[in-house]
């Protein structure tokens, strides 16, 4: 009881750090130079969330064709658009029955007929259109918010293959041109990472992309975009920094970059899901590393003198 009250004391610690750290992204001027070109892209309801993530789950910033011109940026010849609904009201006049507001009758005519006004009535519609993920344009680079990790972690594939064992869903590479260094794919229900990235880079969005598929599985636990993010990388933090892993340089901007101000209403509001699930996440892991690392010890034992994998937090060193 005591050990777990520790640990929960720890995550609470490092959720404390991890919101004073945002706050710090946000004080500084390079978060303000960003912020005048993010304000350009729109905030997507649900729906349309769940459209983008249904015809292009590796998408990152998206926005329509006139608005990525004005960021000096056009959409490459062939590039077919992500389909969303746009609101289109409209408005119409028709006549209708005067309501008598004391009777609440309808108020008729000498002759008994039913008195009538013209009137302006408001109708919410929706029309398809298209918009494009950066990944699809070319031109000139937005402000970076975040650095990409750099960093080697000799015990990364023991650290790899735990995650494996933890996630839910398969954990497929694959290779491309674009800044997004991974998704959860909603629809074929598995976690595509972006190969070639350093390990501390990788093994963080892994952990980020499992806390999708753990909180955020399907469309009944679907939520807004900026919460799933700030949750899916607040958890990949917390579980980054137990095993000595730190990616203060990613998370801090990546998060700044997702919050609605400076309250961080997303973090405040997820934070009790944040640390439940980072508590399970670490959980889990310890169990699956001392698994694969027993059975790493038993595969390269040679001559009796067995070969002693420590810890990942002994062996890590982050290359700034």
């Amino acid at each position: 009881m005591a050990e777990k009250k520790g640990q929960s004391d720890k995550i609470k610690e490092l959720t404390d750090k991890l919101e004073a750290g945002i706050k710090e992204v946000f004080a500084s001027d390079h978060y303000r130079k960003y912020l005048s070109t993010m304000n350009k892209f729109h905030s997507y309801s649900y729906n349309n969330t769940l459209l983008i993530n249904m015809q292009k789950p590796e998408a990152s910033y998206v926005a329509g064709y006139k608005t990525w011109e004005t960021l000096g940026r056009h959409v490459k010849k062939g590039e077919k658009g992500i389909t969303i609904l746009a609101p289109c009201p409209y408005k119409s006049v028709k006549y209708v029955d005067v309501i008598d507001p004391d009777t609440h009758q309808v108020k008729r005519d000498d002759f008994g007929n039913p008195m009538k006004e013209k009137k302006e009535i408001a109708y919410a519609s929706f029309k398809a259109i298209s918009i494009f993920d950066i990944s699809q344009t070319e031109g000139k680079p937005l402000p970076e918010l975040v650095r990409e990790l750099q960093g080697e972690i000799p015990d990364y594939k023991i650290l790899m293959d735990s995650i494996r064992d933890v996630a839910p869903v398969p954990i497929q590479f694959e290779s491309w041109d674009k800044s997004k260094k991974g998704h959860y794919d909603l629809a074929e229900k598995e976690i595509v990472i972006k190969s070639g990235m350093s390990d501390l880079q990788t093994i963080k969005t892994a952990i980020h992309e499992t806390t999708h598929s753990i909180l955020h599985k399907d469309k009944e636990h679907t939520k807004d975009s900026k919460t799933m993010e700030v949750e899916a990388e607040s958890v990949a933090f917390v579980v980054c920094q137990h095993f000595g892993l730190d990616t203060s340089d990613y998370s801090f901007g990546y998060l700044a970059s997702w919050s609605s101000d400076k309250d961080l209403p997303e973090l405040k509001s997820s934070l009790q899901t944040i640390q439940k699930t980072a508590h399970e996440v670490i959980g889990q892991l310890d169990k699956a590393i001392s698994k694969n690392t027993n059975n790493l010890d038993i595969s390269l034992t040679v001559a009796d003198e067995p070969m002693k994998i420590p810890s990942i937090g002994d062996t890590h060193r982050h290359r700034r």
